[in-house]
């Protein structure tokens, strides 16, 4: 079954507006290229606006867990602490689909 990574972020209200102009124009498919995900995909949270989330498909978890330890990711991870220092705060999970109907 296909897996996720799953980036989670924290973002101040203040800074909303320009993360989610950069997230989508560069960050996103960014790591979608560098990643050569089967998607990329990202929201907002309605329970907690200040949550951006991102989830990058994979095949399968082995893919998913390869990119996560990966140069590629560390290039990523580089830029966006470039560009939002300690502003934005973020965790990643990667989640194998159990089930789909």
């Amino acid at each position: 079954m296909s897996a996720f990574l799953i980036v989670r972020a924290e973002v101040p209200k203040s800074e909303r507006d320009a993360f989610d102009h950069w997230y989508e124009t560069e960050h996103l498919p960014d790591a979608h290229r560098a990643f050569n995900s089967l998607s990329a995909r990202r929201g907002w949270s309605s329970l907690n606006p200040l949550h951006h989330l991102a989830f990058y498909e994979f095949p399968d978890r082995a893919t998913a867990d390869a990119i996560s330890n990966s140069d590629a990711i560390r290039e990523l991870i580089a830029e966006f602490d470039r560009c939002w220092e300690d502003r934005v705060t973020r965790t990643r999970d990667v989640v194998e689909i159990a089930q789909s109907i």
